[in-house]
């Protein structure tokens, strides 16, 4: 019960004052299973891209971390071709501190500056580290293709 009083309030708190250029909220009446989206930052090449993401709360939330994944294809090193996101506050990193709005704000900075140390889609990574240029043209691409 007190994960589904917690996700109540942090419901509350998204509406009231969602986080910069992100929004989400329950997928019909299951308020374990959400939809949020991210827009691409300003000054990158996911500028101007709406992103949706899959958010699932565990029965145990907030003691353990909620479910996100990308549904719109991104061209990123630490976004996988299943929408699986590598960012450590999703696993060892967790605090029950953490709130959707906070992991939101967190998945909008990794869009603006990837970690390609932690790469879940290596060519991607690769691209990133060895051709920057090309990697921000098909980053670009994809944003273009999937999230417009």
């Amino acid at each position: 019960m007190d994960a589904l009083k917690r996700i109540h309030r942090e419901l509350q708190d998204i509406s009231k004052d969602p986080p910069a250029n992100c929004s989400a909220g329950p997928v019909g009446d299951d308020f374990y299973h959400w939809q949020a989206t991210v827009m691409g930052p300003r000054d990158t090449p996911y500028e101007g891209g709406v992103f949706f993401l899959d958010v699932q709360f565990p029965r145990e939330y907030p003691a353990k971390p909620l479910k996100l994944v990308f549904k719109t294809r991104v061209w990123h090193p630490n976004i996988d071709e299943d929408g699986e996101i590598g960012l450590e506050i999703l696993d060892e990193n967790w605090s029950p501190a953490l709130t959707l709005s906070k992991v939101l704000l967190s998945v909008q900075a990794l869009l603006a500056d990837p970690e390609p140390r932690g790469a879940l889609n290596l060519e991607a990574a690769a691209e990133y580290q060895r051709v920057r240029a090309q990697f921000d043209r098909t980053a670009r691409e994809w944003t273009q293709t999937y999230a417009m």
